[in-house]
């Protein structure tokens, strides 16, 4: 009897990961990792910040810990906090009671349950994401149920900048009720974000076209060192008082790669549509992995409830995001130098 599985055709490799595992591969000691957007040491591996090691050795002596399931909807303090960091303490729709948080998967599961929400229970079919994007974005939105993918211009490759023209010339012509996948801050891959100007523009395009604003925000501190200033596009749409939902992330800005860590934050009119809301995600998560892991999720809350290590990891990410801008002036420098072909500018 011949295999069931005999027709199933070889799918092409991620490239991110197979590029990835090209470099490990690879024995030439000069080699550099331009690749995955993350932070590594002068050895080439990833940094565990120093208090993440001091909120695991505090959980793991912790004896009133212990590993029963969290809600579908996840550990509420962690969402709490996170929530609270991107949106700012004294945001409105806080004591509003209009915000929540959902943990779930990292960035990535976030975008993934938000979506599946909008094209189940809004009907939501066409989205839209920046040329170029991360590559996952198509992935994760069709797969959780739209229709409709398209793309908004966004790098300039003749003026290697924002082609704010093009970007509202598209968003002008897109259907009401179009999701639009926006980077909060650090593009990728361009590394190039609207200023606050051109947010400003965005924005109004985004209120008279109807159009429902998707955050994806995967470097929040990471990108300039201020956790305020990465988290600006955000607060200014809720300000002009957009319903939106942002993906949060704390792969990079904690070093919890591995862990998974993520949030969804939900931004609402009206208080009383959060309980209907929630119920509908809950059934989401329900009939998708059921609920999200433990360990995570407490390490960062641990640490944005405790001044002391809240203000450490801050120091933390500022050194991260220092370096990383220092590197990159090197390597400019270097370039340019060597008179390397090409304008470095």
């Amino acid at each position: 009897m011949a295999s069931r599985f005999s027709e199933v055709e070889l799918g092409p490799p991620i490239e991110v990961f197979a590029l990835n595992k090209a470099f490990q591969e690879d024995t030439f000691e000069k080699k550099v990792s331009l690749g995955v957007g993350a932070y590594r040491t002068d050895a080439g591996k990833p940094w565990v910040l120093p208090v993440v090691r001091t909120a695991e050795k505090a959980l793991a002596n912790d004896e009133t810990l212990n590993k029963e399931y969290l809600p579908v909807l996840g550990l509420e303090v962690f969402t709490n906090l996170a929530t609270k960091m991107l949106l700012g303490e004294n945001n409105p729709v806080l004591t509003e009671n209009r915000t929540f948080g959902i943990q779930c998967l990292s960035g990535t599961g976030a975008l993934r349950v938000g979506a599946e929400f909008l094209a189940n229970n809004l009907g939501y079919s066409t989205f839209y994401y920046s040329k170029p994007t991360w590559e996952n974005h198509r992935l994760v939105f069709l797969n959780a149920g739209f229709k409709e993918p398209k793309e908004y211009r966004y790098w300039d490759e003749q003026k290697r900048g924002l082609d704010i023209d093009g970007l509202l010339e598209d968003l002008r012509n897109a259907p009401e009720n179009s999701v639009i996948i926006l980077h909060a801050c650090a593009h990728n891959p361009t590394g190039c974000d609207p200023t606050q100007e051109q947010w400003t523009k965005i924005a109004d395009v985004m209120e008279e076209r109807k159009l429902f604003p998707f955050f994806d925000s995967a470097y929040q501190g990471f990108a300039s060192g201020d956790l305020d200033k990465d988290a600006w596009s955000v607060r200014y749409f809720i300000s002009r008082g957009f319903e939106l939902f942002c993906a949060q992330s704390f792969a990079k800005n904690f070093g919890l790669y591995n862990e998974r860590v993520g949030n969804l934050a939900c931004v609402l009119k009206s208080p009383e549509s959060v309980a209907p809301v929630k119920s509908q995600i809950t059934w989401t998560i329900r009939g998708m992995y059921s609920n999200p892991p433990n360990h995570g999720a407490r390490i960062v809350a641990y640490v944005l409830s405790n001044p002391k290590l809240y203000e450490e990891w801050r120091d933390n990410i500022r050194a991260m995001s220092s370096r990383i801008i220092e590197m990159r002036k090197a390597l400019r420098s270097t370039l340019e130098t060597l008179v390397t072909p090409g304008n470095w500018e």
